[in-house]
């Protein structure tokens, strides 16, 4: 773990920065180094996935408190990082059944896991891209992931057709076996895992041709997925039971969905708000304008006053982002005006410009009165 970066570096924070700075400092750096936005640029891509590796860790509380104490080590399981169930503090962090289970080779006192007890799948990740539009209002996808699931040949028995499992003439089905162990005159009794049905209680003397024996196939899904409306670049969506296939009765894992967004051209998003840019002429900011603004649904008019300064921000409700789960409710679009001076004046061009300069005077610019009134006053 010794070549991974700090996760706080990679995403240019400190230890001190709260759930909004974590976030804020992803998103910049999520969009500067997407594939999308470095096409054909490997550099840019190693990045991107350590940018993601981070985020997932420091945006996690759980994960984030362990990251904070063992640092890399807590995901390492080489390491026995709390992550992985190290040690972590003192002695009554320590399982002794799983000391003495070690020692022995089996469990103590009937601690250890039963290989035949009802086990949950694994949960499947998949990932899936969207346009910018696509997060805003919505899409219907298609996901394609690779799951573990029954074999449909032998109903997940691992036995041929027509034949079936025999319980364990060993262990009696019951996947243990009891061993009795002397250690300096005294005895200890540990259950162990039977060896000859390796823990599941059964024998598969034909077994199933399809799976070899296993009761477990890999194959490929394709799931038609609904993205809903106002979800944002990074966030999961989880559909249950639609990951791998558990064992012995346990229930199916889950289908966990990253969604990947496209950045958009023109807006820049932040929660439910957007954020763009427009440029206005020196005509439009001095003597006012109706003026075309870009929202995610075409442009939509607005009226600048007369006299806007350059910066000046304006606000048009409800165009920005749907609230997840809430369509009835969106953000804003936030647009800041630019103005943008003209260039390559022809020379009846500037003389005008000469002229209305004169008219003006001095009296018209107040900020700039105002600015040299406090230096002379100072004086």
């Amino acid at each position: 773990m010794a070549d991974k970066r700090d996760y706080y570096e990679v995403l240019g924070i400190d230890k001190s920065a709260d759930d909004a700075a974590i976030k804020k400092a992803y998103r910049t750096l999520a969009k500067k180094y997407h594939p999308d936005m470095n096409p054909g640029d490997a550099e840019a891509e190693a990045k991107f996935k350590e940018v993601n590796e981070a985020y997932a860790v420091l945006s996690d509380a759980e994960k984030k408190a362990q990251y904070d104490q063992f640092g890399h080590a807590a995901f390492d399981p080489a390491s026995g990082g709390a992550g992985y169930g190290g040690y972590g503090g003192g002695f009554g962090d320590i399982d002794l059944g799983d000391i003495f289970g070690s020692f022995f080779g089996g469990g103590f006192g009937g601690s250890s896991r039963r290989a035949n007890a009802p086990m949950r799948g694994e949960d499947v990740s998949a990932r899936v891209n969207i346009s910018f539009e696509e997060a805003v209002f919505g899409v219907k996808k298609d996901v394609k992931f690779a799951k573990v699931q029954k074999c449909p040949d032998c109903g997940g028995n691992g036995a041929a057709k027509g034949t079936k499992a025999e319980t364990c003439g060993v262990c009696g089905g019951s996947g243990q076996r009891r061993v009795t162990q002397r250690l300096g005159g005294m005895a200890f009794q540990s259950t162990t895992t039977c060896d000859n049905c390796r823990g599941t209680g059964k024998v598969i003397k034909n077994p199933c041709q399809n799976c070899r024996g296993t009761g477990y196939i890999k194959v490929s899904k394709t799931l038609s997925v609904s993205i809903p409306a106002g979800i944002d670049h990074g966030e999961r969506i989880a559909l249950r039971s639609q990951g791998c296939d558990g064992r012995n009765g346990g229930p199916a894992g889950d289908l966990v969905i990253t969604v990947a967004v496209k950045p958009h051209a023109i807006f820049e998003r932040d929660g439910y708000n957007l954020y763009c840019e427009v440029p206005l002429t020196v005509a439009e900011a001095t003597l006012g304008a109706e003026i075309d603004v870009p929202t995610l649904e075409g442009t939509q008019k607005f009226n600048i006053p007369e006299g806007t300064q350059a910066g000046t921000r304006f606000t048009l409700k409800q165009k920005g982002v749907p609230y997840v789960n809430n369509s009835g409710r969106r953000g804003d679009i936030i647009f800041t005006v630019n103005i943008e001076i003209p260039k390559g004046l022809n020379e009846k061009q500037k003389e005008k410009m000469r002229e209305f300069a004169d008219a003006c005077g001095e009296s018209n610019y107040s900020k700039k009165t105002g600015f040299f009134r406090r230096i002379f006053d100072k004086k």
